[in-house]
């Protein structure tokens, strides 16, 4: 049985190849939520032992649900292949199998008995940022030391960055050394892969003010009682209940266990079938319920901290945001689980009623790299007891000298978010006129040249960066770059090369220009 895959599951494969024939480094593979990086693992274990017989392959991830899924996308795409599972959440330990899918839980301890391994695959490897951190690299470690230090590692993600330390490849205790390959979320929503994200501003906002941060994101504890608030928890499900009248499979992200469960019953006393799952839920309760909404007989789940990565519900038609983040992996993967495709689903609803979108912009502009911390101190926010004059944090609820009950802040139901556009293509973009066009070698340390190209509209400029010398997606676009302007004429092997053919290229009449982030990007140019 051979594999049937989209072109850019192809080409992150080839991108592997070529990357292990030029590098020695630990390479990732990065491919949106639900664009089947599965397919992707079981095609690359597939064609590692058809080409080198004896290859052992140990792949490794954190959540039971997702060694099952990659288990079972080699079998439907291989059913013969020497597989095996290690994990005490699935009650298996087929320690010997050829092809190891493996829970880092489970094997952590083990590799002296794993021994022999040539290859390893860590699924949801953005993940090495929190506390498995420490099991993945003293395993690796000493499995590396097992096998004479021939040990290669890849990792698969959608978000190649961390909450606290940037982006995974990028750092002095980095595991990760390179993108080897990488597709845009936007780019397979135009060509039909992903299903597109729909914003739609709520009237809600919770009111994170006050509350403190703590590596890098807002503390737990004083998050979920700034938000879990019965009224705005109302408002909030009112917004759902009409929104979603027309929708079938409703996923809630909620800021805690008690919020998860406090949304459920508000959307139940609409009449509404509403279940919760948190990591407290039993796995046998667990699999029922997502069981049912994945087959449509639950019309909605609120959830606490457990269905951002690993959850596949491909009829997920309305994600609704009730979980502020600092994070912009967890933003992005909490938005990604209505991105599948499914039968009857034209697109999914997403309501942001946490500020992520105001807060991280589209998801397919998102910057993962670690802010610098402003060298100026800031006035750390605080509130005076009005009972005895002693100045407190504003996160505290109550006076820390004398106890007095300071009263909630208050909550404007009819707050906008500043923004709500989830694709940059949702942003407003502006037509500028072109009056000339400049063309420079662009060097980056580490990184392949790049042709910086360079318009002029008027007194003001605007740049792009076309990739000739790179590979994957950098490389495809620069084909498409090329063949807007040249046509069939010869594609340039190099920046060089590209620069001695520049004269020939036409300008365009005029570019689309919005907003990214601090800067802005180029959305579309127009010839004559």
């Amino acid at each position: 049985m051979t594999i049937t895959m989209r072109p850019y599951q192809r080409a992150a494969i080839d991108a592997l190849y070529d990357y292990f024939a030029a590098n020695t480094g630990n390479p990732l593979v990065v491919i949106p939520t639900a664009g089947g990086k599965s397919v992707v693992i079981a095609g690359f274990i597939r064609e590692a032992i058809t080409a080198y017989a004896d290859t052992r392959i140990l792949m490794v991830t954190h959540q039971r649900e997702l060694i099952q899924q990659n288990f079972m996308a080699l079998l439907r795409a291989w059913p013969e292949a020497p597989a095996g599972i290690y994990s005490a959440g699935l009650s298996r330990r087929d320690i010997g199998a050829q092809v190891l899918f493996a829970g880092i839980q489970s094997i952590h301890r083990h590799a002296l008995r794993v021994q022999r391994c040539d290859l390893v695959l860590i699924d949801e490897a953005h993940l090495l940022g929190r506390s498995d951190s420490g099991m993945y690299r003293a395993f690796l470690k000493e499995l590396n030391e097992i096998n004479a230090g021939q040990l290669k590692v890849v990792g698969f993600t959608a978000t190649p960055y961390r909450l606290d330390s940037g982006l995974l490849h990028e750092g002095k205790d980095r595991l990760f050394t390179d993108i080897a390959y990488e597709v845009a979320v936007l780019e397979m929503m135009q060509q039909g892969y992903l299903c597109q994200v729909v914003p739609k501003q709520t009237e809600t906002q919770l009111d994170v003010g006050g509350v403190g941060t703590r590596g890098g994101e807002f503390i737990a504890k004083d998050l979920e009682a700034a938000v879990d608030r019965d009224e705005v928890t109302a408002a909030a499900v009112a917004e759902i209940v009409e929104h979603g009248a027309g929708r079938g499979s409703w996923l809630v992200f909620c800021s805690g266990v008690a919020h998860a469960h406090h949304v459920r019953d508000a959307i139940r006393a609409h009449d509404i079938s509403c279940e919760t799952v948190t990591g407290d839920t039993p796995a046998p309760e667990r699999d029922r319920i997502l069981a049912a909404f994945k087959a449509g007989r639950l019309r909605c789940v609120t959830n606490a901290n457990v269905l951002t990565t690993g959850f596949d519900a491909p009829g997920t038609d309305l994600v609704a945001l009730l979980r502020p983040t600092k994070s912009v992996g967890l933003y992005v993967q909490m938005v990604g689980r209505g991105t599948r495709l499914a039968e009857g689903k034209d697109d999914c609803l997403v309501l942001d009623f946490a500020g992520n979108t105001a807060r991280h912009g589209p998801i397919d502009t998102v910057d993962g790299r670690k802010k610098e911390k402003s060298e100026e101190p800031g006035d750390a926010p605080i509130k005076v007891c009005p009972e005895c004059q002693t100045i407190n944090h504003a996160a505290v609820r109550h006076c820390v000298e004398c106890d007095y009950a300071f009263p909630p802040p208050e909550v404007d139901l009819a707050a906008k978010a500043a923004s709500n556009a989830l694709l940059s293509t949702q942003v407003a973009s502006t037509w500028l006129d072109v009056t000339g066009v400049s063309y420079a070698r662009h060097e980056k340390l580490g990184k392949p040249a790049s042709l910086r190209v360079t318009y002029q509209c008027g007194v003001v400029r605007h740049s792009e960066w076309v990739c000739f010398e790179h590979t994957g997606y950098p490389r495809e676009k620069a084909i498409q770059w090329w063949r807007r302007r040249a046509g069939n004429a010869a594609l340039p092997a190099s920046v060089d090369a590209a620069l001695d053919a520049t004269d020939d290229l036409p300008w365009p009449s005029a570019i689309q220009v919005r907003p990214a982030g601090q800067y802005t990007e180029i959305a579309a140019v127009r010839f004559g």
